[in-house]
Parts: structure tokens; sequence; C-alpha cells
């Protein structure tokens, strides 16, 4: 066990998700930053896809019950081990008793946890993960938990410390590909002039976007529009104008138009934007 003694804004469970769902309208959730998730694995021991802890800004407090290896990646969340400071991105060692504290990130959004064994819930449709727009999977964290740690693999730790870019806090920019939808849009173009502001409006689901400057994206086709899939990174625009790239939790479906489509590879960095930084999305 390893258990919780604080949580702040928000610590979930998360894994790699549980694809193959749609069929049963289950979206497949899983860590937001999932590079981050499968270096804190990594970092460990873990085969990627165990399961650990998505933490929303910092504030998470753990305790060992027995020596427990563990690591922190992803947002830059400071972290003590009995009031020392350790390393990000770094093999930690708990003995039994010792306490890890995070405080609050920097830069960034979600930190990860993860402890040698994986957190051993049970799993809900083939997967750990909180899906926190349907409500499955194990509910997020609070103090007291105490949560099960499966038995530790076989592969060893094989470095102690992962060298890891700074987080971006200027504008991050993006690539995204046009379409479906782009032609219900009068400049559909418009997606790549100027610079956006992440909103306050943010979370696992996805990430609005607020017009820092240029032109509005206004529909040219302003009939309903039958309901359709929804891909992760898809750049949705609802009546209000303000594009809404989808994340982890995403619906799998929804019936306003998809202007573009984050490429995969800049998805993990939009996960990690904050509210109010600037955003410009590039045509890949």
């Amino acid at each position: 066990m390893i258990v919780v003694e604080q949580v702040g804004p928000l610590a979930t469970i998360q894994d790699l998700g549980r694809p193959g769902w749609f069929d049963s309208g289950v979206g497949p959730a899983g860590a937001a930053d999932r590079a981050s998730f499968r270096l804190a694995n990594r970092l460990v021991g873990n085969p990627e896809a165990y399961a650990g802890i998505e933490v929303l800004l910092g504030g998470l407090v753990l305790r060992a019950d027995r020596h427990r290896t563990v690591a922190v990646t992803g947002a830059p969340a400071p972290a003590t081990v009995d009031g020392t400071p350790v390393g990000h991105a770094t093999v930690l060692e708990l003995a039994a008793g010792r306490t890890l504290r995070l405080g609050l990130a920097g830069a960034g959004l979600r930190s990860y946890v993860a402890v040698r064994g994986g957190i051993d819930v049970p799993p809900t449709l083939g997967s750990r993960s909180r899906d926190t727009l349907s409500g499955i999977g194990p509910r997020p964290l609070r103090s007291g938990d105490r949560l099960p740690i499966g038995p530790a693999p076989h592969t060893l730790p094989s470095v102690e410390f992962a060298p890891m870019a700074e987080m971006n806090t200027d504008t991050l920019t993006i690539r995204a590909v046009l379409g479906p939808r782009d032609d219900w849009f009068v400049d559909a173009g418009a997606l790549f002039g100027g610079e956006w502001t992440v909103s306050t409006d943010t979370d696992r689901v996805g990430a609005r976007l607020d017009r820092h400057a240029g032109p509005p994206l206004r529909r040219s086709v302003t009939h309903e529009l039958p309901t359709e899939g929804m891909a992760l990174g898809s750049i949705q625009v609802p009546p209000s104008g303000q594009p809404v790239v989808f994340l982890a939790d995403h619906p799998i479906s929804g019936g306003y138009p998809v202007v573009a489509v984050v490429v995969d590879a800049d998805i993990d960095a939009v996960a990690q934007a904050r509210p109010g930084q600037a955003l410009r999305i590039h045509r890949a």
C-alpha cells in the first residue's frame, strides 16, 4: 500500500487508457500527457502501461507503508522527501514511513507519479484510468486513501535520472491538419493566424481557446451537423466560435464541426498548457 495523506486540486489514477469501446459509447481516457506518463513508469522499471497517478498542479502527499521506488515526471512540481528536496524525473527510494510531497508546479499542468509495481486497483473495461467525463474508473483520490501496489516487475530501473526539456511557459506552437469540416467556415485558415490564449475553461476533456488577436472563426454553414465521431486532438468549434482542443476524456461523438485536428505528437503539449498561456497553431 501507499497512503494518500493530502490531495491538491485533483489527482486521479491513470494508465494508457481503454481503447476498443467506442461501439459502447466509452472513450479511451488515460494519461493526458502520455510521454511524461510513460517516462515515469520507465524510470521505476515498470511496463509503460502500468497505472500511476496524474496530479493537477501539485499538492499531493504520499506516505510509503514499506520501501517503495517512485518517480515524478511531467509538470515540474517541486518535490521533497521528509522535507528534503529531491530531483524531478529521478528514481526516488522511499523507506517505510517516509513521505513524498509535491508542491505547486511553476509550469505545466499535470505531474505524474509512478510507483514500482503500479497502482493495483481493480480495472474497469480493461483499464484503471479515471474518465472524468463518463465517471468510469476509480474515483479521484482523497486524503486517507490506501492504494494497493502490484508486485514489482522483473525488470530493474535502468537509469537514475532522465533529462527533460523545460516546460514551455511562453507561447506554445502546435501543428494541426485542416478538416474534416473546414469547408463549414468562412475562412478556416484563420485558425492559423495570430495567437490564441488557453482559457480557464480547460480540463481533461479539452482545452478551450480564446482569440488573442486575429479574425474569428465564423461558420458559413449554419445548419446542424449530424452527430459524428470525434478523435483525440479534434479542434471542435461550438457556436461561440471558441475552438476546443479535445484531450484524453473527450466525448467520442459530437454535433459541432471540427475545423482541424492537432497532430498526435503535439497533443501532450496541449495537455500541459496552462490557462492564460499563448498558443499558435501552424498548418501541418
